[in-house]
């Protein structure tokens, strides 16, 4: 059995809400709406681009042209304040040695395969498209196993959205506590497997990947 680990991008491996919250109310400026904090931006994050501009605007408002602005302008200034979270990048080598990875968001598959580009190049990546519907339809991690060769993954995220997409897969989920909703958010949506550190991220693998290995045999 070829068992492939698959991430979620926000929030999990890249800390995006700086890049997000600027974009969101760049946009909102241009349409002469308020601007949101960047722990609302947060809290709207996790269900792709039209979700998060829906709520941003003032109830009410047609959000259609909002989110054609976002996506424009977002496309375009995605990587200003964007990075990995510290550690991640060591993570990832240290797991490619022992599975094949990957990267799934709901953001759009453009922006998706651009910063896949250029922080994690040798990972397959996939983003929402017209052929593949955003988390938590279990298709795009189903894409990116596939991509792999795999049989089997064990998903990584940060949010209720990463615990449920798991669940319509039917594989492990490992959720990250330094994302975008946080301990106590991820036991409430049904966590079973929590990672608090990303150094920590290896051995946690290890172990659902065992646990796995031994219920299957």
């Amino acid at each position: 059995m070829k068992t492939a680990i698959i991430f979620d991008l926000d929030g999990t491996l890249l800390d995006t809400l700086g890049d997000l919250h600027a974009a969101t109310n760049h946009v909102l400026a241009e349409f002469g709406y308020p601007p949101r904090s960047i722990g609302e931006v947060c809290s709207f994050v996790g269900n792709g681009a039209e979700q998060l501009i829906r709520q941003a605007v003032p109830a009410g408002v047609d959000h259609k042209p909002v989110l054609a602005a976002f996506q424009s302008w977002y496309a375009a200034h995605c990587d200003i304040l964007t990075a990995p979270y510290p550690g991640i990048p060591e993570v990832l080598a240290t797991l490619e040695k022992d599975f094949p990875l990957a990267v799934v968001s709901n953001k759009p598959d453009r922006a998706v395969k651009e910063l896949a580009k250029i922080y994690f190049p040798t990972l397959y990546a996939r983003g929402e498209s017209a052929d593949c519907p955003r988390k938590p339809a279990p298709d795009m991690v189903r894409m990116a196993m596939a991509g792999l060769g795999a049989d089997h993954c064990i998903y990584v995220g940060d949010s209720e959205v990463d615990i449920l997409t798991a669940k319509n897969v039917g594989v492990p989920c490992v959720s990250v506590t330094w994302g975008f909703r946080g301990e106590d958010a991820l036991l409430a949506a049904g966590g079973q497997y929590l990672c608090r550190l990303p150094a920590d991220l290896p051995q946690t693998l290890q172990t659902v990947f065992h646990a796995t290995h031994s219920s299957d045999t």
